[in-house]
This record gives structure tokens, C-alpha cells and sequence, in this order.
């Protein structure tokens, strides 16, 4: 089944957005396991032209999965639109030129983007995707060859490191703990997954957040150990579609700074206030576009 929204598939699987992993690609067909109403459902989606080629199984409406897919990868918006808005901006007329095709990878599962994007502060792409699709392996429900991510209070359960699993367990050989969450390559951010996991099981609704204004949703975020505003904003954005957010850090602040500050040095909360100002409801987009605007331009190798 073709579905008619342009998006580059791959750009959009593999720009970073800490919503979630790259789905699995064999062949240049791109799979998961995605929840709909408690359902696993595989989703098979390929490039095909400018368009999707998407099939489905599971237990699920034609309505169902369609919905889901257009939320997933953002399909109703109209890029053709937000185009026209770069052009009538000098600043970011190019972006579409690097960026097209490029949408917003919105999560099938928030609290899988909480611990992601803890998992991407001060990390590569490469590291984090690669400790989350770990943490999803090791502890998540198995669906044929694909895995769900573990609830909250599923993994408030999992050790934090070799350490608190031998303490914990029956093991006699420190060297074979590997069933803790430091053994998936996420360091120093274990107790803050930990404390996310208990504060998202005991105190903090997620459905909720989907209820609250950007400033309340911002405010409840930023009680979790470990998230500060550039990690709250990608939250919000790619975990609970606020598109007002505008994740900011020291890239952000380079590019904003030489596009529109004449590179003056400006702080990265004043970056943050400027782009939700300045780009209002498009602040989401424009921000996702800058950064891999800077990457494929060069501009991020000038900036350096």
C-alpha cells in the first residue's frame, strides 16, 4: 500500500531524534514492533519514489495502523508548506535543499524517548541507539524478532550495574554479571534511567503529559534526575509532539549564533528562547533542520 505523504525514509530513520532507535532496515525496508491499543503490530515501511510503501500484521483496523503510521512519521504534516515558510526566511531558505523529505520520527512509546534521550546527553548517535536497542533486548517483551520497550516499572527492577547484581543475586563470578543496565553501555546515566523508571511508575503520569500546556509539561519533565532543558525539550518534542520545543546545546547555540547573532557568543538558554519565539509552532522543525543542515552543508566542520 502506497501512502502519498513525501518523506525521505532513511533521512528520517537515521537523523538522531532520540524518540527512539532506527527501526530495523533489511533490504531497505525499515521494521518494528509498534503498540496499538495493547496490540503488537509489525509495521513494514520502504521508500518508494517520494512516498511510503507500508504493510502491517497484527490485530489492528486498516484505520488503526494508518492513523498510527501517519503519527509515527508525522505524515499530515504538510512540508510543502513549512518549504515555503524556510524560503520567506534567509536564514533557512537552503535547508530544504539538504533536508528534503525530512520529518519529525515521533515516538510509538514516550517513556521509550525519556530514557533515550537521557541515554543521548554527551553521547554519539551511534552509542545511544545502540544502548537503548540493548536495554530493549534485554528487558523488553519479545514479538517475533522484535522486542518492546520495557515499561517503567519493569525497569525500575533492573540492576544498575555488576555491582548491585552480584550484591543482589546468586552469581558467585563478579565477571559474569551482564544483566544490568551499565552493561548496556549507558554509564554514568544508570541511576538516572533508575530514578526516571520509578518517578514514571509512582508519581508521574505519562498520558497526562500529553493534557499539559508546554510550560507544565516542560516543568514536570525537568523534576527527573539528569534531564535539563535540551534534553526536556526532546522529550516534549519527539516523545509528546510539542512542537514549540526547541532542544538547545552547544550545536544549536553555534548555528543560531552565526545565522542570525553575527556568531556572537550568546548562552544556550538565550538560543532556546530566541527559536521559540522566533519560529513559534515551527520551532520543532526548524530546529531538527538546522542541525542536519549544519551537518550535510559543512557548516558544522566551519563551526568548529
Amino acid at each position: 500500500m502506497i501512502v502519498e505523504s513525501p518523506i525521505d525514509l532513511e533521512l528520517t530513520q537515521l537523523s538522531g531524534q532520540t524518540s527512539q532507535p532506527p527501526w530495523c532496515e533489511v533490504d531497505g525496508t525499515f521494521s518494528n514492533v509498534v503498540d496499538i491499543n495493547c496490540n503488537p503490530v509489525i509495521f513494514n515501511v520502504r521508500q518508494s519514489d517520494d512516498f511510503l510503501d507500508f504493510n502491517y500484521s497484527g490485530n489492528v483496523s486498516h484505520k488503526q495502523a494508518i492513523d498510527k503510521l501517519n503519527y509515527i512519521f508525522d505524515l499530515n504534516f504538510d512540508l510543502d508548506k513549512f518549504y515555503k515558510y524556510l524560503g520567506n526566511h534567509a536564514e533557512l531558505a537552503q535547508m530544504p535543499e539538504f533536508c528534503n523529505g525530512l520529518r519529525l520520527f515521533l515516538a510509538n512509546d514516550p517513556f521509550e524517548c525519556i530514557i533515550s534521550s537521557i541515554c543521548s546527553a554527551n553521547n554519539s548517535i551511534k552509542r545511544w541507539t545502540k544502548s537503548v536497542s540493548q536495554i530493549k533486548r534485554n528487558w523488553g517483551n519479545p514479538h517475533y524478532n522484535y522486542y518492546t520497550f520495557p515499561k517503567s516499572n519493569d525497569l525500575l527492577n533492573v540492576y544498575l550495574d555488576d555491582e548491585d547484581e552480584f550484591n543482589s543475586s546468586n552469581i558467585q563470578d563478579i565477571s559474569m554479571c551482564t544483566n544490568n543496565l551499565k552493561c548496556c553501555g549507558v554509564g554514568y546515566r544508570a541511576p538516572y534511567m533508575r530514578k526516571a523508571s520509578e518517578m514514571f511508575t509512582d508519581e508521574i503520569d505519562l498520558h497526562e503529559i500529553f493534557k499539559m500546556g508546554y510550560d507544565e509539561a516542560f516543568e514536570t519533565i525537568l523534576e527527573v534526575p539528569g534531564v535539563g532543558p535540551k534534553v526536556a525539550d526532546c522529550i516534549l518534542l519527539y516523545g509528546f509532539n510539542f512542537r514549540e520545543a526547541f532542544p538547545s546545546d552547544v550545536w544549536i547555540k553555534r548555528i543560531v549564533s552565526h545565522l542570525y547573532f553575527d556568531g556572537k557568543d550568546i548562552s544556550v538558554a538565550k538560543v532556546r528562547e530566541f527559536g521559540m519565539e522566533e519560529f513559534g509552532k515551527n520551532a520543532g522543525y526548524v530546529q531538527l533542520y538546522l542541525f542536519h543542515y549544519a551537518r550535510m552543508s559543512g557548516l558544522m566542520k566551519k563551526l568548529k
